[in-house]
């Protein structure tokens, strides 16, 4: 159903359709913005993610392969990124605390730390094969079942069962160096 509606707009906006791209934003926007406030904790910044999303999305909409996800798990990979490269940045920036009421500092040690483990989980997220990122992030992020991840990616469930347990190996390697 999702393949059915949302490829043809895709298309139509790598032709420069703008009223298509205004229906791919409105199906999707929702899940987009989700994504990035699940991540970044604050209105502001998943606003600001999810517009750096969809300008990506529309200057890049002729690069999506159809044999490497859905239209919808190639924008929420996007929108996600987006949300880790703010992540890294505000963490370069020191400015770690993604809460506005600042805590006491122990709590204020406790959130830099956070902080650290989150940019060195990205980074070993980053490492990660494509097809096993994905469906980490689907099952872990998005809380899918593991056959909601098969139907999803469209892959036997061998396959995505394999996928996560090595890259979750991988991640722990990555982790714990």
């Amino acid at each position: 159903m999702e393949h059915e509606t949302l490829f043809p707009l895709l298309c139509e906006t790598a032709e420069g359709n703008k009223e298509a791209f205004a229906k791919l934003y409105e199906l999707t926007s929702g899940q987009l913005y989700a994504v990035a406030l699940r991540l970044l904790k604050r209105p502001e910044l998943a606003d600001e993610a999810t517009q750096d999303a969809y300008i990506k999305i529309w200057h890049n909409a002729g690069n999506y392969q159809r044999g490497k996800g859905t239209v919808l798990t190639w924008m929420i990979s996007i929108a996600r990124y987006r949300a880790l490269d703010l992540i890294r940045y505000h963490n370069v920036r020191n400015e770690v605390e993604l809460n506005d009421d600042a805590p006491a500092d122990v709590e204020s040690t406790q959130t830099i730390k956070l902080g650290a483990e989150q940019a060195k989980l990205a980074s070993c997220l980053d490492e990660l094969d494509g097809p096993q990122r994905q469906a980490i992030h689907l099952a872990y992020v998005n809380g899918m079942s593991h056959q909601e991840v098969v139907t999803h990616l469209a892959s036997p469930l061998g396959t995505i069962k394999s996928w996560i347990r090595r890259g979750l190996q991988s991640l722990q390697r990555c982790l714990s160096l």
